[in-house]
């Protein structure tokens, strides 16, 4: 009797262990990314941006902090908050893939970069993912925010139906979403309009195009894009009297609350590790 309950005792911290991962109080951020990869339920990505940009994998983390971009203040917060682990949705260091060979003797990068290693944070990339979630995490968030959720077309999670309403009732409900920035609107402003594409980001001309050549689109609403490339195609596409029209939002409007959504998510599997989702705002000031 006495060796099965020693057996017993050896054997209940395998099982507790077996029951969540996430729940232990020592986890490492190399572990815990690892198990956010799997649970988006996504195929491997090859050449993903997603990868840790700075810091040790082998720390243990303390708390989480999610975000749009890393920005100095949402550093400083997050330090504030006893968090090491930041989940960021775009670069680090000024471009796509956070090369910094050619910032290696400016005080910008070296100040970032040392409080960086200086509070031994850990900074991983969750873009190519995130958005693999099943209806897209980062649109998920946004559709929250905007209230659009009955509008949603259920085959499409980047297309919405309205009843008919004019263009600038449409930006009437962003500005009310976004009080605080303003828009770049191509279009008629009496345009009646009823289905909308979402295009958040930086995705490109080529995309916002290819939707606007889709009969089925009247409005593309988007991050953003050089403005001699979307800009100019709706443009002349209006003066030729088609219903068309094209918001740009910014590419932070368009995609932060989707990092919220990362937050609450995440709240689903990882347990006993505080989680905060820090708005880094817009870049800019509208003057």
């Amino acid at each position: 009797m006495k060796l099965l309950f020693n057996l017993m005792l050896c054997a209940l911290p395998l099982f507790l262990w077996g029951q969540n991962t996430t729940t232990q109080s020592a986890v490492s951020a190399g572990q815990l990314i690892e198990t956010i990869i799997t649970e988006t339920g996504s195929s491997v990505v090859s050449n993903t941006v997603d990868v840790i940009k700075e810091g040790n994998p082998e720390s243990e983390v303390t708390g989480i902090v999610t975000c749009m971009f890393a920005t100095m203040d949402v550093l400083r917060m997050a330090v504030k908050k006893k968090c090491n682990l930041i989940i960021v949705h775009e670069p680090l260091y000024y471009n796509h893939l956070d090369e910094t060979a050619q910032f290696q003797t400016d005080s910008v990068f070296l100040e970032k970069k040392k409080f960086i290693d200086d509070h031994k944070l850990v900074i991983w990339r969750f873009h190519d993912y995130i958005h693999r979630i099943p209806a897209d995490g980062i649109i998920s968030g946004m559709v929250e925010k905007m209230g659009w959720e009955n509008n949603r077309v259920k085959d499409n999670p980047y297309k919405f139906t309205f009843p008919n309403i004019a263009l600038t009732n449409l930006l009437k409900n962003l500005k009310d979403t976004f009080p605080e920035n303003n828009f770049y609107v191509v279009g008629d402003p009496e345009m009646e309009l009823s289905n909308v594409m979402y295009i958040p980001g930086s995705s490109g001309s080529q995309v916002h195009i290819s939707q606007l050549q889709d009969p089925s689109v009247d409005v593309v609403v988007a991050g953003e894009v050089p403005q001699w490339e979307t800009y100019e195609y709706a443009r002349d596409a209006v003066q030729q009297g088609r219903k068309k029209a094209v918001i740009f939002i910014g590419h932070i409007n368009s995609e932060e609350y989707g990092m919220k959504f990362c937050a609450d998510w995440l709240g689903k599997f990882v347990k006993g590790i505080p989680i905060h989702f820090i708005e880094c705002g817009s870049s800019y000031w509208s003057y």
